[in-house]
């Protein structure tokens, strides 16, 4: 785990560890482990690429939840501005990153949402809607905080292959500053989040919310898996 990005006895850090199986489980799915050796059939990625398109959108939608679930400001302005980051810019991104892999956004757009990606996107939406902004980002950060522990381990692993490996650009993305700069601003606001709303007599239920989280990620990633069996 990444020292700079979840520091020992954060808040995040003691949801990570509450919740070990599903941890591993999820970071270090045959998915990811197929990224780093180059060896994921292209088919499997070409799926999840198309469904992370769709997820985007409601990744948006919940950060348009967290803006109405705020009662301070700075929290309003902060998930604006995630708002305004994933639709003026992520979803650009991720839409000409996808052309390369021979994907036009109006597929991705018309394609049927996944099982997969519909569990874990009204799952994030329904624990913002029946809880508040801080059950929200605990449901969120499998997500957000788990993409740049992923990217920068695989990174930092002298094992990842380099040369010829498709998946590199996608590592060093999720491994780039930008990024970890995203991930870093995430864990903080929901360290904030939980010292203002009494995060520690509420950890046992969060830790609940974040292990079911964990669980509906790593099966977006067998989602790509058995897409690609099919």
């Amino acid at each position: 785990m990444s020292a700079a990005l979840v520091p020992g006895g954060s808040y995040l850090d003691r949801l990570i560890r509450s919740a070990p199986a599903e941890w591993a489980a999820y970071t270090e799915h045959p998915f990811v482990a197929g990224m780093a050796d180059g060896t994921l059939p292209e088919a499997a990625f070409r799926h999840y690429l198309g469904q992370d398109y769709l997820f985007l959108i409601h990744f948006a939608r919940a950060y348009g939840l967290a803006v109405y679930k705020s009662d301070r400001l700075e929290d309003m302005r902060a998930a604006s501005a995630v708002i305004s980051g994933i639709l003026d810019v992520e979803m650009d991104l991720h839409v000409k990153y996808c052309a390369g892999w021979g994907l036009a956004e109006a597929e991705m757009a018309a394609l049927p949402e996944d099982p997969a990606c519909m569990a874990y996107t009204r799952f994030v939406l329904e624990r913002g809607m029946a809880g508040d902004v801080l059950d929200l980002h605990v449901a969120l950060a499998p997500c957000v905080v788990g993409y740049g522990l992923i990217g920068a381990r695989l990174a930092a692993d002298p094992a990842t292959k380099r040369d010829g490996n498709p998946y590199l650009p996608w590592i060093e993305m999720y491994a780039g500053e930008e990024y970890q700069d995203v991930a870093r601003g995430a864990a903080a606001h929901l360290e904030e989040l939980a010292a203002r709303r009494g995060g520690e007599a509420r950890l046992a239920d969060l830790a609940k919310t974040f292990a079911a989280a964990t669980v509906l990620e790593r099966d977006f990633w067998q989602m790509g898996l058995s897409a690609a069996d099919a």
